[in-house]
């Protein structure tokens, strides 16, 4: 771009020069009568340069095996965690990536970027197991009434870190699962082994030189259930809280809580040592946490179809908010959110509810979605909710899945990219995430005149593994709304606030990631009254 500025640069002083010579030369002539008007001088064009917009293919199967990593960028993520050291982003995961291409290389992958749209891949943060997993399994088998033998080789699965600064260090919560039955080799007569969530520390996360600091928590039987399982269809499961899907939140009063759990029992709260980030004791089942969030009857049903939790507090608003994982990860994956004054809840949904006695939680964040023009994007959801630390900017990041039986992509709903999207907060202090992916698009100043044109939008209704499509509006000059959907909208600049039939979205300036040739474009995301994502972008 500099190359071409400067080639108009030069044009322009060659015509210059001539303009000023043909100029000499008619006053040297006497024939020639004096002109008392100076010559008009038009500026050069001003080029404005296209916006460097991120151009990688969301079909990164070409690119997938382990040789091609330095190529990943957001490729291959899967519950990603963010925290910022120095002047870099850091990205950790759950172990998983098309076709197993990091299997051998490691566990909990992670990946560093300066502005959160390239990010390098750098490797693995932990080689093997801590050598306590095993023994603790085993600790605990021999414990066991009947007493079971050891298990000489388990079988693990290395899920969810959650990364975390607290004072100097910096905090990997972890999670290991060990996948053998309890008993024989058939998972549908005996539940698989416990999990494990355990702690590392360092002082520096480029150093990636983490100090194990052993076992955190585990899934800890309370008695109610038996280890038997009565085939593929039973879900009462043995253990209360199941230990995976850490996340570390420290209260604005200091203290320190683990959040965790998936599906068995609902969502833990774990109060722990703010020196150790361990808790004090895990004598009684009561010393394993309290539930914060359920989903159906809590007080008997094990099967409760939410994990994930990311919690965080807003201090602009003071309170408290629990996202949450929703439905099968492969496809159904959705965001929800609930918020509380207290760290302990109860965390209601939008409508006052209590998601911490089973309600069904809204505002819904993220789901199977799809803009014209592209696949669209499913199993969406387990996400990291993080701040700039020098802006405050909250942002929202996720895996999400190419949908099932893609043409021309084998295993296609296998291919899991990594989002990151801006969050908008509503003026009634919901979160609510952008519809487009973060790309730095610079921010401008957005009128009335810029909402005239072609739209798409998506009102996201709940529908199991269903695709949510677009449709086509028309927003006029006159302030009315045409196309697939009738009525009216209006502009508050003040507030970046676009009423679209009622519903007020915030608006960004965004990057059109679903357009043949990606291109800047503005976009919206608001909430229904019952508390459904509508997300909006200008096509034309």
């Amino acid at each position: 771009m500099k190359k071409s500025n400067s080639i108009i640069k030069v044009a322009y002083i060659v015509l210059l020069l001539i303009a000023l010579a043909v100029v000499s030369c008619s006053k040297d002539d006497p024939a020639a009568p004096d002109n008392p008007n100076p010559p008009v001088v038009v500026d050069p064009p001003v080029v404005t340069p296209a916006f460097p917009g991120s151009t990688y293919a969301d079909n990164y199967t070409s690119i997938s095996s382990w040789g091609s990593r330095s190529q990943w960028n957001l490729a291959n993520v899967h519950d990603p965690s963010v925290e910022k050291s120095g002047e870099y982003y850091y990205m950790y995961q759950t172990d998983a990536s098309y076709g197993n291409a990091h299997e051998g290389n490691g566990h909990f992958f992670y990946r560093r970027s300066k502005d959160l749209i390239n990010w390098e891949f750098m490797g693995s943060s932990m080689t093997q197991a801590p050598a306590w997993v095993k023994d603790s399994l085993n600790n605990k088998r021999a414990r066991m009434s009947p007493a079971l033998p050891p298990i000489e080789n388990p079988n693990y699965g290395y899920w969810a870190p959650c990364v975390r600064k607290v004072g100097n260090k910096f905090r990997m919560y972890y999670s290991i699962v060990v996948t053998n039955p309890i008993v024989g080799t058939d998972t549908n007569t005996s539940w698989t082994e416990r999990a494990f969530i355990g702690l590392a520390e360092t002082d520096d996360l480029a150093s990636n030189n983490w100090v194990d600091k052993g076992m955190v928590v585990c899934s800890e039987p309370d008695g109610v259930k038996s280890y038997v399982r009565n085939g593929g269809n039973d879900w009462d499961a043995y253990f209360k809280f199941n230990a995976i899907d850490p996340s570390f939140i420290e209260t604005s009063e200091g203290d320190q809580y683990l959040i965790y759990g998936s599906w068995h029992s609902g969502i833990a709260a774990l109060k722990l040592n703010p020196t150790t980030g361990k808790p004090d004791q895990l004598k009684t089942i009561d010393d394993y946490g309290i539930r914060i969030a359920g989903r159906g009857n809590v007080n008997t049903n094990r099967w409760q179809a939410l994990e994930g939790p990311e919690i965080i507090y807003n201090p602009e608003t003071q309170y408290y908010y629990l996202f949450l994982a929703y439905d099968e990860l492969a496809v159904a994956y959705n965001t929800r959110v609930a918020r509380s004054k207290s760290i302990l809840g109860p965390y209601v949904t939008n409508t006052g509810i209590s998601i911490t006695n089973g309600a069904e939680c809204y505002p819904m964040l993220t789901h199977p979605y799809s803009f014209k023009n592209h696949t669209g994007w499913v199993g969406f959801a387990h996400c990291a909710v993080f701040q700039n630390p020098d802006t405050k900017k909250w942002y929202y990041a996720s895996q999400a899945r190419l949908p099932e039986g893609v043409p021309g992509i084998a295993v296609s709903n296998a291919v899991m990219m990594g989002h990151v999207r801006g969050i908008e907060w509503t003026e009634d202090g919901w979160p609510v995430v952008e519809a487009e992916r973060y790309a730095g698009v610079p921010t401008t100043t957005i009128s009335d005149a810029n909402f005239i044109g072609t739209w798409e939008q998506i009102t996201m209704n709940y529908q199991y593994k269903t695709l949510q499509k677009s449709v086509t509006l028309y927003l006029t000059a006159d302030k009315k709304v045409s196309g697939d959907a009738n009525g009216t909208w209006s502009y508050d600049s003040s507030k970046k606030i676009l009423t679209v039939n009622g519903v007020k979205c915030n608006v960004t300036d965004a990057w059109d990631w679903e357009s043949a040739t990606r291109k800047v474009t503005i976009s919206y995301t608001g909430l229904t009254t019952t508390g459904l994502p509508v997300w909006g972008k200008k096509v034309n």
